[in-house]
């Protein structure tokens, strides 16, 4: 359960900032305002590293490696949202940030029962949607981007299990949030578009992050 006591005020300013800005992102994917884009998204991303920074963590040593996962989340949004084709620099960032947040969760891991179940359940369910996805992007990336892309959906998987096993029910929500997220990307650009995803994929993300940070204070 989320100790409200441990959000401060500031806390809840910057969250509810990195809300505002999020909903303004949201539109932005829908109205196709680039714009609006440019400044909202990494605008959510700086107010949550505000969040982060301002709460009363329960673990400060995990704090820092999330602060850490946050800021390089912000330069993959950066990369992906260019006009130029980032895919490659958006998905190294994101890598790196996700190694951050396995780093950060299993300095306070949870039961090993808990993460036997929760890497079991995650395999099946990343292995059952991967192949597909890795065999799009062999396809569309002559080859190239196979390994990277098995590479990524290891690493992210691996957060998931950390954040379930860890125990606090809103980073394991997070992390499922944004595994779905990154799931929605990789299948809209390399299995078959989806006419709803570009939105889906923010809403996602942005609530997976938001949730990352509250597990600090839980």
């Amino acid at each position: 359960m989320l100790d409200t006591a441990a959000v401060n005020t500031l806390s809840w300013v910057l969250l509810a900032g990195a809300g505002v800005a999020a909903v303004a992102n949201w539109w932005s994917r829908l109205a196709g305002s680039r714009r609006v884009e440019y400044v909202s998204k990494p605008a959510t991303m700086l107010a949550l590293v505000g969040v982060a920074l301002a709460l009363d963590p329960l673990h400060a040593d995990q704090r820092a490696w999330f602060v850490a996962g946050l800021v390089l989340s912000l330069a993959g949004d950066v990369f992906l949202m260019l006009p130029a084709d980032r895919f490659v620099a958006g998905l190294g960032s994101f890598l790196l940030a996700h190694v951050a947040y396995v780093v950060g969760l299993n300095l306070h891991p949870g039961s090993a029962t808990a993460l036997l179940v929760a890497s079991v359940v995650v395999a099946l369910v990343a292995v059952g949607v991967g192949i597909r996805i890795v065999r799009g992007a062999a396809a569309a990336g002559g080859g190239r981007l196979a390994g990277p892309v098995v590479a990524y959906m290891a690493v992210i998987s691996a957060m998931v299990v950390s954040a379930v096993a860890a125990g606090p029910w809103i980073a394991g929500a997070g992390a499922v949030l944004f595994f779905a997220s990154d799931g929605l990307i990789a299948w809209n650009r390399f299995v078959t578009p989806i006419r709803w995803a570009p939105v889906a994929i923010m809403v996602t993300y942005h609530l997976g992050q938001a949730g990352l940070v509250l597990s600090l204070a839980p």
